[in-house]
């Protein structure tokens, strides 16, 4: 059980770190996380894979949201992966897609399915919903 226990420990650091460096804008950091970087964002049925496409989405996806970072609400554990539960927060302040940009904030309650083989994470499977996040920057103000 030791060996089980080092590996869920050396996984959730890992996980840790990846969203910690996703939150200090060190996306160096982030894609070092990864052995083989994927992202499959299911709210918006996209998926990044390989180094480029990864540090490409990375790289812009915080144009329209500069200030965006993850609170951890919880970690658990799979035999092949790490589910981590949190909440994404940011500013509207730069262009999304046709939107621009608002000055609204978000708040939005997600979960990622991170999946590992022996060296890293393989995927960062991403399930939210993006109509939320919309109907929170394009509210009228009461």
């Amino acid at each position: 059980m030791s060996g089980d226990a080092t590996t869920r420990a050396g996984r959730e650091a890992l996980v840790r770190e990846h969203m910690a460096a996703e939150n200090s804008l060190d996306f160096a950091a982030a894609l070092a996380t990864f052995s083989h970087p994927r992202y499959e964002l299911i709210g918006l049925d996209r998926v990044f894979d390989g180094p480029a496409s990864v540090a490409g989405y990375i790289g812009t996806s915080r144009l329209p949201f500069p200030d965006q970072h993850n609170e951890l609400i919880a970690l658990r554990h799979a035999d092949d992966a790490v589910i981590a539960e949190f909440w994404l927060a940011g500013t509207h302040l730069g262009p999304l897609g046709a939107l621009a940009p608002t000055g609204r904030s978000f708040r939005v309650r997600m979960v990622a399915i991170f999946e590992f083989d022996a060296t890293g994470i393989t995927c960062e499977r991403v399930y939210f919903d993006p109509g939320a996040i919309s109907a929170q920057l394009t509210a009228e103000s009461s």
